[in-house]
């Protein structure tokens, strides 16, 4: 069995429910699941980029599938286009277009105060309160791709009634890719009433 690395969501960490449930059903069957924590740089200094290194760190040149959730879903997805050697992805819920999606929720007054100060304040799920995020997050953002133009085989779990990811973004995704199949699901962003039909169909599609 290749190594398999699951990617927490925006202002999430490694100890996130899905990370920890995930972690205990892997081991349970005696397969390591690597969780990176992909703030190790602060979350104030948070970048696409600093996450696809960290990513990229963990998986060390080796053959991976990766499970990536929200956020960690988008990275799994830019990360596997550009790497070859990844061979499945299960995203759950994949925030494409990040950068994109958090300007339209913002605003464009927001954002621009944001740019101009250089930092916002949201939550940060990981450490239970608002914290401060720098303006080089959606700089950074920016300059990627919405869509990310991988090939490997990929399952989505998606929930129509999300309303931080609206589930037409993977629609929107899958329509134009063959590798990937998109199984919507009764839930909303967080997938917590899903997440035992999520581990079975991972084990399923992984070949666990």
């Amino acid at each position: 069995m290749n190594s398999i690395l699951y990617l927490h969501g925006f202002a999430s960490s490694p100890q996130s429910r899905k990370a920890r449930v995930f972690h205990q059903h892997f081991a349970a069957r005696g397969v390591e699941l690597l969780v990176p924590d992909l703030a190790e740089g602060g979350f104030r200094n948070l970048t696409i980029t600093g996450q696809l290194a960290i990513i990229e760190r963990t998986a060390a040149g080796r053959p991976v599938s990766i499970i990536g959730s929200s956020m960690g879903g988008y990275l799994a997805a830019l990360y596997a286009s550009r790497h070859p050697e990844v061979e499945k992805t299960v995203l759950l819920a994949p925030a494409f277009g990040f950068g994109r999606l958090w300007s339209e929720k913002l605003g464009a007054a927001a954002m621009e105060a944001w740019q101009r100060t250089g930092v916002i304040e949201t939550m940060n799920y990981a450490e239970g309160g608002l914290a401060e995020l720098g303006w080089q997050l959606m700089e950074d953002a920016l300059r990627y791709e919405d869509e990310p133009a991988l090939t490997q085989p990929t399952l989505i779990y998606h929930g129509v009634h999300d309303d931080v990811v609206p589930v037409g973004v993977s629609r929107s995704f899958v329509r134009t890719r063959t590798c990937a199949e998109l199984r919507e699901v009764d839930s909303d962003h967080e997938l917590a009433n899903v997440v035992d039909e999520i581990w079975n169909g991972i084990v399923l599609f992984l070949g666990l």
